[in-house]
């Protein structure tokens, strides 16, 4: 189209020139290059004489056209470009009035409810009556959208205040047999004095950041009160202005080193500018076209680079050195390192089966009842495993066990799910004494004598509770132990019989059946 043009589309450009438009709107309102419209213009003008003007005689060769009045001119609209409109009113062109005028305000009420030119003009034509062309609404929405922005506000801390962190692409790893691996450069900038620490690492996991950080930390000797980051899947579960959701993990750390940690709006770089911008440096200056064999090289390189050229450079904005100035100022203002460093340990999300058991390397770890069939954070360090619900509240700790194991705390069985022998001889007893004393003297002369073997057979005896009166029970226990029996098929005849006591049977000496020792003398001959 910017060729070959219609002859339609050259009488309208042609037209429009004439009635003092400029090639600029011409070339805007019709949707092709300026060019095209300044070329046919040249044509115009050559295949048409200019006229001469009436009355007068031929058109001197040597005339000058009228100089239009200042501001009229076309030329001067394609030099001079038009101030952008500060106030809530647009001036789409100079010339003549936008088709929009009418529905400025409807309009304008659209374009800040943040409705494209498109939905506008959809709306304009079915619910307002609109019915002029798309291309004037987006050009009295691109008048609104020119309008000048309030200048952004430079924010700047005191020593020890803030730190910004953020990722960016690292230089590559070449290894000898001729193998490449992306890496991601981590850098952490002061903000004060914009003292800064770079290392680079594999992936951009959760443990990577968090040792990244407390690099730095131990690199510059304390902790700032509160670091500012994007949000990044290694730092931030759920991105929100108001309350982000922070990774468990990043929680923990940032208690252990008693600092604030700052998610910035989503999709908004600037918040973090500080370090925006430390991250191209780095990638200029230090990194750019050039290659490592290994994550120790780089990182030993860049070492040195922010020692020799990042900390000796005159920072722009602050027009001081870097190193110096963190050294004299900032250093003294950071936070104390802690004693030890943060606990290296792996977590993972776990639920909590219908056993009662969260399942942590094919081994097994009990938590409280009610927690059953809840999602919790387990934690292990090769030596305990610390299980949390939701807001980090400990529920149980355990020395981690081999795969195949299950560690069961005691606390945590329901009552109703403890079996009789793992509640003890002692809680068994109890329970028997209140059949009677017979039956408790039979329990202690069974466990007397039979040992643990015996807890089983206890609990049987508070079965028969269940079907017999307690009259029956205590009979068959007192005639049970009278004999020194101490088996529960015994108690269970002697109760099915009800079977009297034995008692002791007296002998008599004389009796008209029983012959006297007399008579058994003649029977006994008498020793040699």
């Amino acid at each position: 189209m910017a060729n070959h043009l219609t002859m339609a589309l050259v009488d309208t450009i042609r037209s429009l020139h004439q009635r003092g438009w400029s090639q600029r709107r011409i070339a805007d309102e019709l949707g092709i290059h300026r060019e095209t419209v300044a070329r046919h213009l040249g044509l115009a003008a050559e295949s048409k004489p200019a006229k001469a003007p009436a009355g007068s005689g031929e058109a001197s060769s040597d005339a000058k056209p009228a100089k239009a009045p200042a501001g009229n001119d076309p030329a001067d609209a394609e030099s001079k470009p038009a101030k952008a409109p500060t106030g809530s009113e647009a001036a789409p062109h100079r010339g003549r009035p936008s088709g929009c005028a009418r529905w400025h305000a409807l309009i304008t009420t659209f374009f800040e409810q943040g409705l494209s030119a498109q939905r506008i003009f959809q709306d304009l034509t079915s619910d307002h009556g609109y019915t002029g062309s798309y291309y004037s609404v987006r050009r009295f929405v691109a008048g609104l959208e020119a309008r000048t922005d309030l200048p952004f506000r430079r924010l700047e801390h005191a020593p020890g205040e803030e730190a910004q962190v953020d990722f960016g692409t690292g230089a590559p790893l070449v290894r000898g047999d001729g193998t490449r691996s992306r890496t991601h450069v981590f850098r952490i900038v002061l903000s004060y004095s914009r003292k800064a620490y770079s290392e680079v690492v594999l992936r951009q996991t959760t443990d990577a950041f968090l040792r990244a950080i407390e690099n730095a930390f131990w690199h510059f000797g304390g902790v700032p009160r509160r670091l500012v980051l994007d949000n990044l899947r290694a730092a931030v579960k759920k991105a929100d202005w108001f309350e982000p959701e922070l990774n468990p993990k990043v929680e923990a750390f940032a208690r252990h080193y008693g600092l604030v940690f700052a998610p910035t709006r989503p999709y908004m770089p600037r918040h973090k500018g500080k370090v925006e911008r430390g991250i191209g440096y780095v990638q200029d200056n230090a990194l750019k076209r050039r290659t490592f064999v290994c994550l120790a090289d780089e990182n030993r390189f860049l070492a040195d680079w922010e020692a020799n050229v990042a900390d000796r450079r005159i920072h722009g904005t602050t027009r001081r050195q870097v190193g110096p100035l963190f050294t004299a100022v900032e250093r003294a203002t950071l936070q104390p390192l802690p004693v030890a460093h943060f606990p290296c340990f792996q977590e993972a999300r776990r639920t909590v089966h219908r056993d009662g058991h969260v399942e942590l390397a094919r081994a097994y770890y009990s938590v409280p009842p009610e927690y059953l069939g809840r999602p919790a954070w387990v934690r292990w360090d090769g030596r305990l495993v610390r299980i949390f619900i939701q807001k980090l509240e400990a529920i149980a700790v355990h020395a981690q066990v081999e795969p195949g194991r299950f560690s069961t705390r005691d606390e945590h069985i329901v009552t109703e799910k403890r079996t009789v022998v793992e509640r003890g001889s002692a809680w068994l007893l109890d329970q028997i004494r209140r059949v009677g004393v017979q039956t408790t003297r039979w329990a202690e002369a069974l466990l007397a004598d039979r040992g643990v073997e015996g807890i089983r057979v206890l609990q049987g005896l508070l079965g028969l509770t269940k079907r017999h009166r307690a009259a029956q029970i205590e009979r068959a226990c007192a005639m049970a132990l009278s004999h020194g029996a101490f088996r529960l098929r015994t108690l269970r005849t002697l109760i099915e019989r009800d079977a009297p006591e034995q008692g002791e049977i007296e002998f008599t000496a004389e009796h008209e059946l029983i012959r006297p020792l007399t008579e058994y003398a003649r029977f006994i001959a008498p020793t040699p």
